[in-house]
């Protein structure tokens, strides 16, 4: 286990009711209804959300990773998270893909940047070996 030395920021919410309740942020930030997806219930899921939140932290290491390459990532750059929700035999599993679009970059250099953010990014980090995960970088 990875010796922790400086716990930068702590996430709490509380949920009930599952994929069909509600969640909520201890700041208060966050305040959702939750649906389960393909059903026409009012809110989000929970996909959605990993969608959201995987492609916004793989932009953050994106700019730290082309930081360290002397890169400079374009204005319009954008990803598109896709998450799929999967049942295969009775057992419920993730795979997942993330298109980064990086206009006006050497698709070289732009894949370069890709893998660079795929081994720095936390939430990469965390679903590596447990989710088959496609890097398009587009």
């Amino acid at each position: 286990m990875t010796e922790i030395k400086n716990v930068l920021y702590t996430a709490k919410t509380h949920t009930t009711g599952g994929r069909n309740g509600v969640s909520r942020s201890s700041d208060g930030r966050l305040d959702i209804k939750l649906s389960s997806p393909g059903t026409a219930g009012i809110g989000t899921n929970p996909e959605q959300l990993f969608a959201a939140g995987w492609s916004a932290c793989f932009e953050g290491a994106m700019g730290l990773a082309a930081k360290k390459m002397k890169v400079t990532l374009p204005d319009d750059l954008a990803i598109d998270a896709e998450v799929d929700l999967c049942l295969t035999d009775g057992a419920y599993f993730l795979q997942a893909r993330l298109n980064v679009s990086l206009p006006g970059l050497e698709h070289e250099v732009a894949l370069d940047l890709a893998n660079a953010a795929h081994q720095a990014c936390p939430y990469s980090k965390a679903i590596s070996g447990n989710v088959d995960v496609v890097i398009n970088v587009v």
